[in-house]
């Protein structure tokens, strides 16, 4: 037959302190007016806001990606 696994410890196991959602970032006030700050996904509709990263836009939730434009340096001669 098969050895018997050794219980651990028993006790009360500590849960870690939840984060925020910080949705108030993506929010601005001005006049009695809520503006949004970052694009919605143009799939998903309102609610779904598009992520800023470096050079693109993401949508969390159907993957939906916008490039960015490259910038074009000046070359020297």
């Amino acid at each position: 037959m098969a050895d018997k696994k050794k219980a651990g410890p028993k006790g009360k196991v500590e849960s870690k302190p939840k984060k925020s959602r910080k949705l108030h970032t993506n929010y601005s006030i001005s006049d009695n007016k809520i503006e949004r700050k970052n694009r919605t996904c143009p799939k998903c509709g309102p609610g779904m806001f598009l992520g800023k990263h470096k050079n693109r836009l993401v949508c969390g939730k159907c993957a939906y990606v916008e490039m960015s434009a490259k910038k074009e340096e000046p070359k020297e001669e």
